[in-house]
């Protein structure tokens, strides 16, 4: 019910990941608490006019209500809304419910933002990242990779372009290397802020093998627009790796 309200009702976007299946009950039931509240407001609002009607009260009555009904009401509309906000809104509880999966079970990327484009940087197929310090960034070094380390020989960088394997979980570095930007990818409900300085995680597992846009959902300058030319691309696990292995010239790491 709440997939196809999402869908048919609200028009939503296609979703394409698990995580998102959550997001998109949110917002129907933010839509439906809407409609409920429209509905009781409006029917409060004619029983009030036909109750204080001026036929029915032709003289003004200056003692107006003698019981706490109205107060008792306030307190209670008072706690629904504290807890929503504790159960929705406050950061603290985010972070309590949502658990990143296992580095070792993800797929861990690397992206960083820049006028007006998405770097790409993989692992490679031994699994570790090469070490990165701040001085080494340079116009051709954005993540400031240390060349000295082994570990960072067969990472792989591309431009604009994702690739993730369907069904397993996918971990995202998120940072910038001038401005700030967004990364978003709608099919996946994935929406983080890529701030310069800060490298902040953001997670999704991919349900449905296809090709999505990556946009910026930041204002970052006269380019902004270009920002929308990444993809996604969510296959099976062998093209995954066959593109890996393309990318890296070491397919034998994977047998």
């Amino acid at each position: 019910m709440t997939e196809w309200f999402a869908q048919h009702i609200l028009g939503m976007p296609e979703l394409a990941s698990k995580n998102g299946q959550a997001v998109d009950a949110l917002i129907v039931y933010v839509h439906w608490l809407m409609i409920a509240l429209f509905i009781g407001w409006t029917a409060y609002f004619l029983y009030a006019i036909w109750r204080f009607r001026a036929a029915r009260n032709p003289k003004a009555d200056y003692e107006g209500v003698k019981n706490h009904a109205s107060s008792y009401i306030e307190l209670t509309v008072a706690a629904i809304e504290a807890v929503l906000l504790i159960a929705v809104a406050i950061p603290v509880w985010a972070r309590a419910v949502d658990h990143f999966p296992d580095a070792k079970d993800s797929t861990v990327i690397y992206v960083m933002a820049q006028q007006y484009a998405w770097n790409i940087r993989y692992a490679g197929p031994d699994g570790v990242f090469g070490r990165q310090d701040m001085k080494f960034i340079s116009s051709d070094n954005v993540f400031g990779v240390d060349p000295s380390d082994p570990n960072g020989k067969d990472d792989i960088q591309t431009l604009n372009e994702i690739h993730v394997p369907v069904g397993k979980p996918v971990v995202v570095y998120v940072s910038s290397k001038d401005v700030i930007h967004s990364f978003k990818i709608t099919a996946m409900r994935t929406c983080q802020d890529a701030i310069p300085g800060l490298r902040i995680p953001v997670w999704f597992t991919p349900t449905k093998v296809g090709k999505y846009q990556i946009n910026c959902a930041q204002l970052c300058g006269p380019g902004h627009a270009s920002m929308s030319g990444g993809f996604l691309t969510v296959e099976s696990e062998a093209d995954f790796k066959k593109w890996i292995a393309s990318k890296s010239g070491a397919s034998a790491s994977f047998e």
